[in-house]
């Protein structure tokens, strides 16, 4: 299966079934099946080497502001694999401008953790084996570089940020989620013990305990 092979089944799968998650996810299987074994094997690792294509700090951060409780770790992996079940044109311009994302219908939380799994079901279900634990690493790794290459990143992407940069860095985003007094609050703080740096940690909570417009400030 090649990366246009791939995208062009994500496209499939999401003009017949629209925002429907659990059809696109069966939608995708039903195909993998009659595809085959090696299919579905390099439809999972292409799904997962866009995953980690996908992991710069900047569309962490665009996560955060779609999310009104800002994004944790596992919200930012199922982001990701929505991000992806949108269709190539959306995932290449987000990593491109995260802000282009203002012009992306949220739905389902913006968390699609089921499409991320389709492959490996599939591949288990013709083998009895696991995609991750047949895993040809050396494999893998030359394919991600391949699909790398035509990925283009907005310059300062891979730097994490805090709130109070959100309305300078993605405007359009920042007015369709709140507003920028939304984001007048203290830089969030990054738990660096974590994979990578993880998660926002003090502007998530601000954003859960925060009170409502108009409401008891104590």
């Amino acid at each position: 299966m090649s990366k246009d092979t791939f995208w062009a089944l994500i496209q499939e799968a999401k003009t017949a079934c629209g925002q429907d998650m659990d059809a696109i996810t069966e939608h995708l299987r039903d195909g993998l099946l009659i595809m085959g074994t090696g299919a579905a094997r390099q439809f999972h690792n292409i799904f997962q080497a866009y995953m980690d294509l996908a992991e710069p700090f900047g569309l962490w951060d665009a996560a955060s502001i779609i999310k009104e409780n800002g994004c944790t770790l596992e919200g930012f992996i199922d982001f990701r694999a929505w991000l992806i079940a949108q269709g190539k044109a959306v995932y290449l311009n987000a990593l491109r401008d995260p802000d282009t994302l203002a012009d992306v219908e949220p739905y389902g939380d913006c968390s699609f953790e089921s499409i991320a799994y389709v492959g490996n079901d599939v591949y288990h279900n013709l083998t009895g084996q696991d995609a991750y634990g047949d895993l040809d690493t050396a494999g893998y790794l030359k394919l991600r570089d391949e699909l790398q290459s035509e990925v283009v990143y907005r310059d300062g992407i891979h730097v994490p940020s805090g709130p109070r940069a959100f309305p300078k860095m993605m405007p359009r985003l920042c007015a369709k989620y709140g507003g920028t007094e939304r984001f007048d609050v203290d830089p969030c703080v990054w738990n660096f013990s974590l994979y990578g740096f993880c998660l926002p940690l003090e502007w998530a909570k601000h954003q859960r305990e925060k009170p409502e417009k108009g409401g008891d400030t104590r």
